[in-house]
């Protein structure tokens, strides 16, 4: 499987994730890693950190070769001034155009998953994070939902990089129901959980205790979760934040919707400080990242970890194999049989659970007539 990593920040923590992750050669016999980058930054990176890589550099994301590290350099001989622990527009840019170039291939289909090291909305204009990058690229109007993930938690989240004061109006009965189905999908599909149970997360402190904290609990959050049950998703809730992961009730539960960032993501930081990875599901690409971001207080100390990216990419491969296996059975499937639709014709074959006419029930329950009667 060919996995495209993107080397984010320049100015970042992006290379030393990557270089760690991929520096044990083994790792390179269960995929073929195609880092979209900078072959000079990248030696930049390997020589102050003193890890020894060798880089199969390429052009071009078809030249990539089986158990070798391949950067694609997507900026011929351009310079990139590296300024360790800085946000500057240079590596912004730099970060923008390896994830554009990336996308690209994708639509060609050099590629089979992404994994995208961080960066930052900061020093670049107009980018909203790489979830909206990606939907607005792929066209993707229904939109994704980002979750949060190890091995035993999941948060997904109802909106994301909102400000505070803007989170209340932006809950509203159809968004949670519309990234609930979303959940349910990806827990379903992407990770082969059979039978998903979701606990919904409450917006107030205490649920709102009956109205005095607010009231989105009782007329939003309760309606939406009750349509998603109404639609054989398994959703419970709402359940104040505190108590819930205080209490660690995620353990009976299959994922977690919270309503906004913090709520979300402070839990979850906490409880998987190394090996957490954040997974925009609902996107025809499989992209996954690591759940840290930048770290440009980090950048150029040989601190940072490589375990966070190398389980985005083992998470990235399992969810694109299980797209496949999960899909398969339901490609070409049989006709139905004619009480299971309408016909072409104006004349309509009833299903038994339809109503029927006076003239009908009568037709229907009409004892057929003897040779002596007839």
């Amino acid at each position: 499987m060919r996995v495209a990593i993107t080397h984010g920040d320049t100015n970042g923590i992006g290379y030393e994730v990557i270089l760690k992750a991929l520096e044990d050669s083994t790792i390179l016999e269960l995929f073929t890693p195609i880092v979209y980058g900078s072959h000079k930054v990248a030696t930049y990176h390997a020589k102050a950190l003193g890890i020894d890589v060798p880089f199969n550099v390429i052009a071009n994301a078809s030249e990539a070769k089986e158990n070798r590290l391949n950067i694609l350099n997507c900026f011929g001989e351009e310079e990139i001034k590296v300024e360790l622990g800085e946000a500057t527009a240079e590596s912004g840019k730099a970060a923008l155009t390896a994830l554009g170039r990336a996308i690209d291939d994708y639509e060609k289909g050099l590629f089979d998953v992404l994994v995208t090291a961080p960066m930052s909305r900061s020093n670049v204009d107009g980018f909203n994070g790489h979830a909206a990058f990606l939907e607005q690229r792929l066209k993707c109007q229904a939109g994704g939902i980002s979750i949060l993930m190890n091995d035993d938690i999941r948060v997904a989240l109802v909106t994301n990089n909102l400000a505070i004061k803007d989170i209340s109006e932006s809950i509203t009965k159809q968004k949670i129901v519309e990234k609930g189905r979303l959940f349910h999908q990806a827990l379903h599909r992407d990770l082969r959980i059979s039978s998903p149970r979701i606990a919904v997360l409450s917006l107030n402190p205490r649920c709102g205790e009956e109205g005095a904290l607010g009231d989105e609990e009782h007329e939003i959050i309760v309606p939406a979760i009750e349509q998603l049950a109404g639609e054989g998703i398994q959703a419970f809730g709402p359940y104040a934040a505190d108590s819930f992961f205080g209490h660690a009730d995620y353990y009976h539960f299959d994922g977690v919707l919270a309503m906004y960032h913090d709520q979300g993501t402070t839990p979850f930081k906490t409880l998987a400080p190394e090996d957490g990875v954040r997974f925009t599901a609902g996107l025809p690409i499989v992209r996954t990242a690591p759940a840290h971001g930048v770290m440009l207080n980090m950048a150029g100390r040989n601190q940072a970890s490589g375990d966070s990216l190398r389980h985005a990419i083992y998470t990235a491969i399992d969810v694109a194999r299980n797209r496949t296996h999960y899909d398969e059975p339901l490609q070409n499937p049989l006709p139905k049989l004619y009480h299971e639709k309408r016909e072409d014709g104006e004349k309509v074959r009833f299903r038994s659970s339809e109503p029927k006419s006076p003239k009908q029930e009568a037709e229907a329950t009409q004892q057929p007539k003897t040779d002596e009667q007839a």
